[in-house]
């Protein structure tokens, strides 16, 4: 099994950035448990601020063997037709991941342009989010 995270922009503050949404914790702190708790995948990483580099990446590994992409977009989930169509040319399944509940939260943030062309959605159960998108390829 074969799987790429990508987190798009500001998750790599994460465990400094607003802990009471995003907890304490940093993203590479809980990266790496998540590797060691599934050391039968084999994990690759990849974080940006910038759309353009998200969507070079998806085009770059979305027709090779991956098995998944997980894919924190951020806030370009809620605004990047481009981020869209780039999972939508691409062959490589995604499952959408959030940390909070981004239904919960500002009203912009309800809508996802992602969300139509990946294989599923999770949000809001923080950092474990991504523990269970690892969880939804190997079933």
């Amino acid at each position: 099994m074969n799987l790429l995270i990508i987190n798009g922009p500001n998750l790599n503050l994460v465990g400094r950035r607003e802990p009471g949404i995003y907890g304490d914790q940093s993203i590479d702190t809980y990266l790496n448990k998540l590797y060691r708790k599934y050391n039968s995948v084999s994990f690759s990483y990849f974080q940006s601020n910038h759309e353009g580099e998200i969507i070079d990446k998806l085009h770059e590994v979305g027709f090779s063997d991956l098995d998944g992409i997980i894919l924190n977009a951020g806030a370009y989930t809620h605004t990047s037709l481009a981020i869209a169509d780039a999972i939508a040319a691409i062959n490589v399944p995604v499952v959408e991941v959030h940390i909070s509940n981004v239904h919960s939260r500002e009203e912009i943030r309800h809508h996802s342009m992602i969300s139509p062309f990946c294989r599923g959605v999770i949000a809001g159960f923080g950092l474990d989010s991504y523990r269970l998108a690892v969880e939804s390829f190997l079933k």
